[in-house]
């Protein structure tokens, strides 16, 4: 087969999103095991050009780079007008899987995405105006055009069907991989002093509010170190002798800080899947997690859990997960032992290959 994907989100710094995008086209490659040609796909920015090559060194792919000025203007036009055909740019292929940026037009071949969550949809105040249109565009178009839909929970695969409208046997769960950067091994950060540790783009959705004051009710006992891009919206007053704002940090530091972390807590309100809770189990750190329904498959039973809108059971739940740490981190290991971005990869190859039958 002949795979064209969509990795238009690389051209920028790599959360979330991006880090999928990235794990699962590895994931992909590898379990292809030469057997396919594999497109990496884009139309972009010249800093897209630079950056898009970075984010997947290492990942032997066809990179087709396509340099436009103002690339996200051009995108949702090509998406929106409908033509001309993605063919006409790339030649024939037998699968095109597109992402959350755009959702350009193809004449023949298997029609594939990724829905991560449907946050647009259920809480479009969590988002801005620009996502909410770009969102709600594209998961229109994946529901009534795309052969099967890829999605990274069980969770968000029945939120597809019942608010897409979505047949079932088109969903097809892949699951996020753990980076080899997040590994019990390794150099442990120093910040002082003991510290629990969030990760999280600065947004409402991620309910850091909530999680600095919770905090503020654990004294003394432990800094807050608040790893993550700025976002937008109302910030959580995150000042302060206790708290330490790290900002956007590589990979490679962020497993330091989950490794050196007293706990890590993810205190979301809802999320597709939640990969920072895997990512610091894979590190060997007590978690705590939301006890939203969207986060079961990430944290099972090897995190606390805390309702997120009570500040006091956050406060509780972290002086339980340090208390429990002998308990927590082995399960944690053995749990994300499950998420390869290789299972991702089989997942995709699968779901092309059925849906060219």
């Amino acid at each position: 087969m002949r795979i064209v994907y969509d990795v238009s989100p690389l051209s920028h710094p790599l959360t979330g999103v991006g880090n999928y995008v990235r794990g699962s086209l590895a994931g992909l490659v590898e379990a292809a095991s030469g057997a396919h040609e594999i497109v990496a796909f884009a139309p972009t920015s010249p800093a897209g050009r630079r950056a898009i090559p970075r984010a997947l060194d290492g990942i032997d792919v066809e990179l087709r780079l396509v340099p436009l000025p103002f690339s996200q203007r051009w995108r949702d036009a090509w998406s929106r007008l409908g033509r001309p055909s993605l063919e006409r740019m790339l030649g024939r292929f037998d699968a095109f899987h597109f992402s959350d940026w755009m959702y350009p037009p193809q004449a023949g071949g298997v029609r594939a995405t990724t829905v991560h969550d449907l946050v647009p949809l259920r809480f479009p105040e969590w988002v801005t105006a620009k996502t909410r249109s770009m969102h709600g565009a594209k998961y229109a178009n994946a529901a009534r055009t795309c052969d099967v839909l890829f999605v990274n929970s069980e969770f968000t695969g029945r939120d597809v069907v019942a608010r897409l409208g979505v047949a079932p046997e088109r969903i097809k769960v892949a699951y996020p991989g753990v980076k080899d950067d997040f590994r019990p091994e390794g150099e442990h950060a120093d910040l002082g002093r003991p510290y629990v540790l969030t990760v999280a783009t600065l947004e409402p959705r991620k309910n850091l509010a909530t999680l600095v004051e919770a905090h503020r009710l654990l004294g003394d006992d432990f800094l807050l170190a608040v790893a993550g891009g700025s976002g937008w919206g109302d910030q959580p007053e995150l000042r302060g002798a206790n708290v330490v704002r790290l900002g956007f940090v590589s990979d490679d530091e962020l497993g330091r800080l989950y490794r050196g972390a007293a706990a890590a807590v993810y205190p979301s309100r809802f999320e597709g899947f939640g990969m920072p809770i895997t990512e610091a189990m894979a590190c060997g750190t007590p978690v705590v997690a939301s006890a939203h329904e969207s986060m079961d498959e990430a944290a099972d039973n090897a995190a606390v859990r805390a309702d997120p809108d009570d500040p006091a059971a956050i406060a509780a739940a972290i002086g339980e997960a340090v208390g429990r740490r002998e308990e927590l981190v082995p399960r944690g290991i053995e749990h994300v032992r499950r998420f390869t971005w290789r299972a991702a990869g089989e997942v995709f190859l699968t779901g092309y290959e059925e849906a060219a039958q």
